[in-house]
């Protein structure tokens, strides 16, 4: 139900001259956005934006052109040099001069009749290239351009930089994108006129035309209008689509989930410590949001260790009291069993019943939990992602709680919720997200944070130390170990790499195994679930004092006593990542240690890191420190995780516009819900040019 109009950017790109599907799986390499599992068509080329531009005006003759610099040369062709026979390495030299001197037109590898034909003696002719001067002879080595002089309008004299790939020529670009531009039709305006008049903005179709043909060095900038202009659009398709879904979703009445405090006394009673401020404040917004008859959509961000699970069991009790069930999802096995672990007691307590389902429960087991959870026998069920496989029937899901929900896009989110009769939805991420994109990821979200740490928790002593100081290193925990300490051992690799020189994880336990014997465990990503339990289950009852392992610990699992974390080739993770490990301890009243060995020499942003996780332990700070090293395409996992990346907006750069962006969407959507009017028309094309397909088959679905 595409509109026609948009046809030829649909198109598939190899309907483009010089575009076979060789070339077509190159360019999807540099396209920006996510376009896997599908094919590349003419309209994502229009988003490949030039980095730089070649000034090619400078034209100061032969004898003043400056070493290095990139010229354009007015030239007579003398004479031609062929490489000598038999000399294959030799290069080939044409010798060309005008009034102020001669230059040598270098060519290696060169075909001569190719050469005689763009460079025949006796014409004239426009060179464009890098100058290198050798023994005081200028020269010039493989021209970028030679074109005759009357075809000198032919010569780009600014011409943008794009990003390549291996196999793929700049040439070869060019002319594609030149073709997508050509299939570019006239676009309606869905922008408001008075905001373009204001920001100076040209229309959709000027400012990508400019920026493919840019006039000057500022056009390549982010910051230059016509940039902003499209960023712009990206936003407000961005934040449509997310109104959308929040339109949708909330169009599911939800119900009044309303209790009497019974349930939750009881697991509070059961708790050995009290609520910090900022839990009881998300607590509260949490039972406000489930009291009214609209469904909750609400994401609760949390640092490590600021007590999460423990809202969200609070939330689940408030559903249980109105004679709902809960569910709770978790991106992994081990995490599900661990909530399972933490919650069972407390639900026990309280009088209710509480089960785990994953991959794991097989045969009878699982046939048992299905119609314990069917029949209603269960109030709060814990599992990974299966929880919502159509052979999951719930008897009544009031409350769906998602933990790390940067691993579950809109599309999981819409899923989710066509379980039982549209469940409130709470959603929880330990993972510091900048509140730029927590607007442009979560925009359909209400948004609680917790800012403090639970009393008791101790501040986590964070020290950089050089792969030099291994030994002394293992001495120190030799020592810690002596005195009851346990302690994780992070490794970036499971297993030998040729192609990565790093220790791995099987190489570290090997060699720790040495020194400490059966002290030593290892839990990594290609274990069997039963392995990986069974790994951690030693480490936390202490059969194992020391778990080496790989990131398979980094998100939720939890041992108290544990207050030792190395980090090896603390350089190759990212700050976010570094910052999620570091939480594996100071779980506990004992004082922790999270220790970065690195291997130098370090560069710019590994240094910048490492300083950052020193400096301070607040993850929203170090959240918005990852921003700028990274930028948002790395920092929320955009390919793996379902968000789409952006294809022109750069949140660091374009931050200042997604509040106008969102203020935008829901006044739109308020005075034209169904976009049916001439401007929302116009709109849903501009979702459809952002890959926005989703949001419009809700507008068609109603």
């Amino acid at each position: 139900m595409r509109p026609s109009l948009l046809d030829p950017l649909f198109a598939p790109a190899t309907a483009l001259d010089g575009v076979g599907a060789k070339v077509a799986d190159l360019l999807s390499n540099i396209v920006p956005g996510d376009v896997a599992g599908r094919d590349l068509r003419v309209g994502d080329l229009l988003f490949v934006l030039p980095h730089s531009l070649v000034d090619r005006r400078n034209r100061p003759g032969v004898a003043l052109a400056p070493e290095g610099a990139v010229v354009t040369l007015e030239l007579r062709v003398g004479r031609h040099h062929p490489s000598p026979p038999g000399r294959k390495n030799a290069p080939y030299r044409v010798y060309a001069f005008d009034e102020t001197g001669e230059i040598a037109l270098t060519f290696f590898h060169a075909r001569a009749p190719w050469l005689e034909k763009m460079l025949p003696e006796g014409e004239q002719v426009l060179v464009s290239g890098r100058m290198e001067w050798f023994n005081g002879r200028p020269s010039m080595v493989h021209p970028d351009f030679i074109v005759p002089l009357a075809e000198a309008a032919t010569l780009p004299l600014l011409e943008p930089v794009y990003p390549l790939t291996a196999g793929l020529s700049s040439k070869v670009l060019r002319r594609a994108i030149g073709q997508a531009l050509d299939r570019l039709p006239a676009l309606p305006e869905w922008q408001d006129e008075s905001f373009l008049k204001r920001n100076a903005w040209s229309s959709f179709t000027d400012a990508l035309r400019r920026l493919h043909a840019p006039e000057q060095a500022e056009d390549t900038d982010p910051e230059n209008p016509f940039w902003r202009r499209l960023a712009y659009d990206e936003l407000l398709a961005g934040q449509l689509s997310l109104a959308l879904v929040r339109a949708r979703v909330k169009r599911l009445s939800g119900r009044p989930l309303v209790g009497n405090g019974r349930i939750e006394a009881k697991i509070r009673a059961a708790l050995p410590y009290r609520l910090t401020q900022s839990q009881e404040q998300a607590v509260r917004e949490i039972h406000e949001d489930l009291a009214t008859p609209e469904r909750m959509v609400r994401l609760l961000q949390g640092d490590v260790g600021a007590g999460k699970t423990v809202v969200a069991l609070l939330a689940m009790a408030r559903a249980a009291e109105a004679g709902g069930q809960s569910a709770l999802m978790a991106p992994t096995e081990i995490l599900a069993r661990q909530h399972f672990a933490t919650i069972e007691p407390l639900a026990r307590a309280a009088g209710l019943a509480a089960a785990v389902l994953t991959g794991r429960e097989k045969g009878k087991e699982r046939e048992r939990v299905l119609a314990e959870i069917a029949s209603g026998a269960v109030d709060f069920v814990i599992g990974t992602h299966a929880l919502f496989q159509e052979t999951v029937q719930f008897h009544d899901l009031a409350l769906a709680v998602v933990d790390e929900q940067h691993r579950f896009g809109v599309h999981q989110r819409l899923a989710i919720t066509a379980k039982g009769n549209a469940p409130d939805m709470l959603v929880m991420t330990a993972t510091p997200i900048p509140r730029t994109l927590v607007l442009s990821a979560f925009g359909d979200m209400d948004v609680s944070r917790l800012t403090e740490k639970p009393a008791g928790r101790q501040p986590i002593r964070t020290v950089t130390l050089p792969m030099e100081r291994l030994a002394e290193l293992v001495e120190r925990i030799r020592k810690a170990l002596a005195e009851g300490q346990k302690a994780y051992w992070i490794c970036p690799l499971v297993e030998e790499s040729e192609e990565v020189p790093l220790t791995s994880a099987e190489d570290r336990y090997a060699a720790l195994q040495k020194v400490f014997g059966a002290a030593v465990g290892l839990v990594h990503g290609r274990m069997k679930a039963q392995q990986k339990d069974e790994a951690m289950r030693a480490f936390k009852a202490g059969e194992t004092r020391i778990l080496v392992g790989t990131t398979v610990v980094e998100v939720g699992v939890d041992v108290s006593d544990a207050t030792i974390i190395v980090i090896e080739h603390a350089e190759r993770f990212g700050l976010a990542q570094l910052h999620q490990l570091r939480g594996r301890v100071g779980r506990g009243a004992q004082a922790s240690s999270c220790v970065l060995l690195y291997k130098g020499p370090l560069g710019q942003t590994a240094t910048r890191r490492l300083e950052v996780l020193r400096e301070t332990e607040d993850g929203f700070v170090i959240a918005e420190e990852d921003l700028k090293l990274r930028g948002e395409g790395d920092l929320l996992g955009t390919k793996q995780s379902g968000t789409p990346g952006f294809r022109v907006a750069r949140i660091e750069t374009h931050a200042d516009l997604l509040q106008a962006a969102r203020d935008d969407a829901r006044l739109i959507l308020a005075r034209d819900p169904e976009l049916e009017t001439p401007r929302g028309e116009a709109l849903r094309l501009l979702l459809y040019l952002f890959g926005r397909d989703e949001a419009v088959r809700l507008l068609r679905a109603g």
